[in-house]
């Protein structure tokens, strides 16, 4: 495919098999598929001749939209999966069996925190968090013999900062493991994680790449560029007796991680996006670049009125330039910084729920990135199952709002938290 700027790909990247050119994506909506052959059946189930076994596996919908955010990340491939933490799982489950260790920056979603901390942990892969602020050598320290990543969060969620990717890439290649970034806030219009040094881009596409709140789904975007050839991931290079001995890397070359992680852990879990939800996924990316310039333009305007008002104790957004992550978001982000803020409501939490009663405009959901403005409190609701101590660690405070400000007309929004700070 030509390279177009990035909106140009938002729009045309779709998938045609005949001759790769843009299409409008039909919703395939069936789970198996006619074969001319015996012979072309037992070529699939070997992984030697590419298609579709079964939907659970693949599926000619979804596979477009796969090829669609592999090449707006500049990965080699792509795999969808039923939500965002189904992604995250799988990806961990690729390269790491029990006995073995994961280390990453502790400003978690916090379903990425329990997963690590307690999930994970039943099954026997280990994990260390180690703050965001670490120094170099406290990330080095984490580090252990049988450690296979190192993850973290291009915005952090929900307390918005931005990760040094190129640094963060540097300690994990130093230690001969590959960087994992969670994406979901940042989207390939704003950032491609890739570019910085990041090897596997993680998504849930639940947030803005779907945009509309109406699809459940995940992505897994495999650069194609660590060597998995370094003497830490049997799992990748030695033989597959599943699959009649073959070795990933040998097989696969650049595409051994991402191959994998659908013929071995989406076959087997079975965590599959629908036809129907790529659809919708896909047609909300197709205007993924104008709704993240109005997201950020508008997050960016609502973050300066916070500023200024004598009801808010502080606020966090990365393009506020009293803001820790400034220089940055103006690296990573120069796009804008997307549409997520976090503020400190001056009073008691009792102050802060009837701030959150009184707004007409934004509502109160579990959710952040779709054209809607919303409001949450992460102590309370989305990170109530961690202790005050691991709270504070995440950096999330009890006064802290999350807010995901929407593509609405900017001057309701700021009126709307305006009035209801001061009723």
């Amino acid at each position: 495919m030509p390279v177009y700027k990035p909106e140009t790909l938002m729009v045309q990247a779709g998938y045609d098999p005949k001759n790769g050119e843009a299409r409008v994506m039909p919703i395939v909506q069936s789970t198996t598929y006619k074969y001319e052959s015996a012979d072309e059946v037992a070529a699939l189930f070997d992984l030697s001749k590419e298609g579709h076994m079964y939907s659970r596996i693949s599926n000619p919908t979804v596979e477009a939209v796969e090829k669609k955010l592999a090449i707006l990340e500049g990965g080699v491939g792509a795999l969808a999966t039923s939500s965002g933490q189904a992604a995250t799982l799988l990806s961990i489950l690729t390269i790491c069996n029990q006995g073995e260790h994961v280390v990453a920056f502790n400003n978690l979603y916090g379903g990425t925190y329990t997963l690590l901390t307690s999930t994970l942990k039943k099954l026997g892969i280990e994990s260390t968090l180690v703050p965001f602020t670490a120094s170099d050598q406290e990330v080095r320290e984490a580090f252990q013999p049988n450690t296979k990543l190192l993850l973290g969060e291009t915005i952090g969620n929900p307390g918005v900062e931005v990760l040094d990717i190129e640094r963060a890439a540097k300690l994990a290649h130093a230690a001969g493991v590959p960087l994992f970034i969670d994406n979901t806030f940042g989207t390939p219009y704003l950032c491609r994680p890739i570019d910085f040094g990041a090897d596997i881009v993680l998504h849930s596409a639940t947030k803005f790449l779907d945009g509309h709140a109406t699809s459940l789904g995940g992505f897994i975007v495999d650069s194609g560029k660590f060597d998995w050839n370094n003497g830490k991931f049997p799992h990748l290079t030695d033989p597959d007796p599943n699959y009649h001995g073959l070795s990933y890397t040998e097989s696969f070359k650049e595409k051994a991680f991402i191959t994998k992680a659908r013929a071995v852990f989406l076959r087997d879990f079975g965590t599959t996006m629908s036809p129907f939800n790529a659809f919708l996924i896909n047609l909300g990316m197709e205007t993924l670049h104008l709704r993240m310039q109005r997201h950020s333009e508008n997050a960016l305007a609502v973050a300066q009125a916070l500023e200024q008002s004598p009801h808010v104790e502080w606020v966090n957004y990365p393009l506020l330039e009293s803001n820790p992550s400034y220089s940055l978001a103006k690296k990573y982000l120069p796009l804008g910084a997307s549409g997520i803020i976090s503020f400190g409501l001056k009073g008691d939490w009792q102050r802060g729920k009837e701030f959150i009663n009184r707004l007409k405009l934004a509502t109160l959901v579990v959710h952040v990135g779709d054209l809607r403005t919303h409001v949450l409190h992460p102590a309370s609701m989305t990170h109530r199952q961690l202790s005050p101590q691991a709270l504070a660690r995440a950096g999330i405070k009890e006064n802290m709002i999350r807010l995901s400000v929407g593509i609405e007309n900017i001057d309701d929004i700021i009126d709307d938290l305006l009035t209801a700070m001061e009723t």
